[in-house]
């Protein structure tokens, strides 16, 4: 993007990234909570940026199935170690963590478990059925690992009923070899069509300042949307450690807004992009507007369709 964006090489982020550091009396209970019940989030594990706000306002996302991941993609800070089998009263805890917390809607994601069996699957499954039952009007949105392609094990997910299905393709076509351990684009595409089809409410994420093109990215959107998803993230790849991926460009604001303008004209019900935007940043707005123009478009079908006689 070196024709929108600022180059850099260990240089210091904008000022347009800078955040500030966690704390105050809503941030220390959320931590107090989830170190009481052992539980994990992807905003301390993949260092987010926005965690100070969202764990003030009372949004995390949790995570599942432990804090070690069977793959090693090279832009994500969760630990790559052989894992332990997963913990059958995680589902329960997870439960109860949100309950405790009384949030409206609430993200949970994983690590990726290629060495189990169905990756994941059945617990998957669990934690969102113990959810809903311990929680019946909070929202629960999942961001799901692509299970190696295996569509009975999206199935099995799927029929847990979670209100929002997500699966992130995280960066262009060219790019995902080398970013994306094992993983494939047309494979995630697959998923998040399979989900759409089921009748899921779908959503995807991309990471910008890769050394990607505003057109390539703009491709990926595309083909996304064409899967049926209807909400989209897009936000700056920040380099968590050294021995990650380097940032290659710095994105500017006003391209991440041009980005937004054309995820809407593609006919996405929500996008967010921007510089800190992540995968989950405000989720429970746009989970809550696209269910709202889904259930228009339904409302509109049922009234054009001609009266039985």
């Amino acid at each position: 993007m070196s024709d929108v964006s600022t180059r850099s090489k260990r240089v210091r982020r904008p000022e347009w990234l800078r955040v500030k550091l966690p704390g105050g009396p809503e941030y220390a209970e959320v931590r107090r909570t989830l170190r009481r019940l052992g539980l994990h989030t992807v905003c301390a594990e993949a260092a987010c940026p926005n965690v100070a706000e969202c764990w003030e306002r009372r949004s995390m996302t949790l995570m599942i199935l432990g804090d070690r991941c069977s793959r090693s993609c090279r832009f994500c800070n969760v630990a790559t170690k052989l894992a332990a089998p997963p913990d059958p009263q995680e589902p329960f805890r997870v439960a109860q963590a949100l309950a405790e917390l009384e949030l409206k809607h609430a993200v949970i994601t994983s690590v990726t478990r290629d060495d189990l069996p169905d990756g994941g699957a059945a617990h998957w499954a669990e934690t969102v059925r113990q959810v809903r039952q311990a929680c019946p009007r909070l929202t629960v949105e999942i961001l799901v690992p692509d299970f190696q392609g295996d569509l009975t094990a999206v199935d099995c997910v799927l029929e847990a009923s979670p209100h929002v299905f997500a699966h992130n393709l995280e960066t262009v076509r060219r790019l995902t070899p080398s970013v994306r351990s094992h993983a494939s684009y047309d494979r995630s595409l697959a998923v998040l069509s399979h989900a759409a089809t089921s009748g899921a409410l779908t959503k995807s994420g991309l990471m910008a300042g890769l050394g990607e093109s505003v057109e390539e990215l703009r491709q990926a959107m595309r083909d996304i949307r064409f899967t049926g998803a209807l909400l989209l993230t897009v936000g700056q790849y920040l380099q968590p450690t050294r021995g990650h991926l380097p940032v290659v460009d710095y994105v500017e604001p006003a391209v991440f807004e041009s980005l937004a303008r054309f995820g809407e004209e593609l006919g996405f019900a929500h996008v967010a992009a921007g510089p800190l935007v992540r995968s989950s940043y405000h989720a429970d707005e746009g989970a809550r507007i696209a269910a709202q123009k889904r259930q228009q478009t339904t409302d509109a079908d049922q009234r054009s369709k001609p009266l039985k006689t």
